[in-house]
């Protein structure tokens, strides 16, 4: 089905489309959840929340071609994952310490993978974590993620500083001999 027709549908909220769109994106969605939710049963409900909204939504919108439609639900999936962090988390608690059983002993071998990056991504402080993801990942700006996480600049500036760090330092738990020469 070509996007007109489906947005077509979307709005006239037939079902069809509805079960189409959602088998489209849901994966690709959820996975954007899950970079801001922790554990897996809050990104579904933020996924399944924003998928709603996107249905109810839809027809208010004017949405030149099929890549400004899934930013906008994009920007709908990361406004309902920051609506759940504000119930459950404080962004402004900042931890300096690192879950040392996060991270392993990496042989000099072994390459980084996705999942490994997921991880130590996923095992920053929430405030760290959500600052990186919209900065690094999405392309907000600082401004933009004050306005969205209620935050100073500055704190968010702060905390992706402070996620980088944390990140760097995990890298170098991660890969201690990698590269040095050192003996195991």
């Amino acid at each position: 089905m070509d996007f007109s027709k489906l947005l077509i549908d979307l709005k006239r909220k037939q079902e069809r489309a509805q079960q189409l769109l959602f088998k489209q994106f849901g994966k690709i969605m959820y996975a954007l959840c899950r970079r801001y939710l922790s554990p897996a049963e809050e990104a579904e409900e933020a996924m399944m929340n924003g998928f709603l909204k996107v249905f109810d939504k839809v027809k208010d919108g004017s949405f030149v071609n099929e890549a400004v439609f899934v930013g906008w639900m994009r920007r709908i999936m990361v406004n309902e994952c920051l609506q759940q962090l504000r119930k459950t988390h404080s962004f402004l608690v900042m931890s300096d310490s690192v879950d040392e059983d996060k991270t392993d002993n990496a042989s000099p071998e072994l390459i980084l993978q996705a999942k490994e990056l997921f991880a130590m991504i996923e095992s920053l402080p929430t405030g760290y974590r959500t600052v990186f993801n919209l900065y690094v990942v999405e392309g907000y700006s600082h401004k933009e993620i004050a306005e969205l996480m209620q935050i100073s600049e500055g704190a968010s500036k702060s905390q992706l500083s402070k996620a980088r760090q944390k990140l760097a330092q995990l890298w170098k738990q991660k890969n201690a001999y990698y590269g040095l020469g050192k003996a195991r």
